[in-house]
């Protein structure tokens, strides 16, 4: 049996625990209760994000993705409050760029902003230097823009249907121009020519610029080109736009009828924009990811600033972003393999 002194002393300490529950909360009892409410948590989740979060370009600064991804940086930033850093990683058709992400520390902090050629990469290069299916985690699928058919200003081309009418009476005659091999351009045309049962002839180029200058001195007879490439051209009335590659027409351009809609049934090339992160990122650091982005999407100041590409908004949740891409892949893989396409 305990002394009488040991017997005092443990009541004494068991009264003083007691009144720390029963009595009123103070100020400190009520930290170190939140204290221990944080402890008890995920403090890593919980925190995210604790530092700036980078979104890695594959292209070089100034082009259409560029401006996207600056725009949705900006967006994203408020939301998350933290800075969101922009990072160009150019080359290789995207691989440096996706590589350092497919390689990166899965927390959320390292993201890449993938376009169409994330899609048929697979299919144009047969040694990537890393697993897709694999490699990443959607996060979302910001939007989807048109590329236009357009041809010279004084060309006789005033149509789809014209176009079609001349590629047919004169196999391999009329000649298209792209921004290199296995781009959305040279694919788009490859499309238009699979659909349409004709033979036109593809003159790749290094960049869309000159393209552009060939187009225009009368080198080559159409190009399907990114919305923001021509769009001065059209306005100055250097170029006409025959039609946009999505279904639909396009907002940022309502006069423009839709390939399929001209005359090409079935017709749909779409240039997309979308979000992932190293695959084996937690569900909850993607979640916040994506909400964050749905909200930068839909602010004014991004409308406005994607205008000029044609952007439709997704904005929707990672599966959809993943569904959407598997059957791209699938669709463009069959273009790719029936045509003989390299990227060479």
């Amino acid at each position: 049996m305990p002394p009488v002194s040991s017997v005092s002393r443990i009541r004494q300490q068991a009264l003083a625990l007691a009144s720390l529950f029963l009595a009123p909360l103070s100020l400190g009892n009520l930290i170190l209760i939140a204290s221990g409410a944080l402890w008890s948590s995920s403090p890593v989740h919980a925190a995210f994000p604790d530092k700036p979060v980078r979104i890695v370009v594959p292209f070089a600064p100034g082009g259409g993705t560029d401006l996207i991804a600056r725009t949705l940086g900006q967006g994203m930033a408020a939301e998350l409050g933290q800075p969101v850093v922009i990072d160009n990683k150019p080359g290789a058709g995207t691989l440096i760029g996706t590589d350092l992400v497919a390689k990166s520390t899965p927390d959320g902090y390292t993201l890449v902003i993938a376009t169409f050629a994330h899609a048929v990469n697979p299919a144009l290069l047969p040694r990537l230097p890393y697993a897709q299916d694999k490699a990443f985690a959607p996060v979302i699928l910001i939007g989807r823009s048109p590329n236009v058919l357009v041809v010279r200003a004084d060309s006789p081309l005033k149509s789809v249907r014209d176009l079609l009418t001349v590629a047919r009476a004169q196999p391999k005659k009329l000649s298209f121009a792209s921004q290199g091999n296995g781009t959305s351009a040279h694919l788009a045309g490859e499309l238009f020519k699979t659909l349409g049962k004709v033979e036109m002839t593809h003159i790749a180029y290094r960049g869309a610029g000159p393209a552009l200058t060939d187009l225009l001195g009368g080198q080559v007879d159409m190009m399907f080109a990114t919305s923001s490439a021509v769009g001065a051209l059209l306005d100055g009335g250097k170029l006409r736009a025959l039609g946009v590659t999505t279904a639909e027409r396009s907002p940022a351009m309502k006069d423009v009828p839709s390939i399929a809609e001209a005359g090409l049934g079935g017709y749909v090339m779409e240039s997309w924009y979308g979000l992932y992160v190293p695959a084996g990122t937690p569900a909850e650091v993607i979640a916040r990811l994506n909400a964050a982005a749905r909200k930068a999407v839909q602010t004014e100041v991004f409308r406005k600033k994607v205008a000029e590409e044609g952007l439709t908004i997704s904005a929707g949740t990672p599966a959809e972003l993943d569904q959407y891409v598997r059957a791209e892949e699938s669709r463009w893989r069959k273009i790719i393999k029936d045509n003989h396409i390299t990227s060479d």
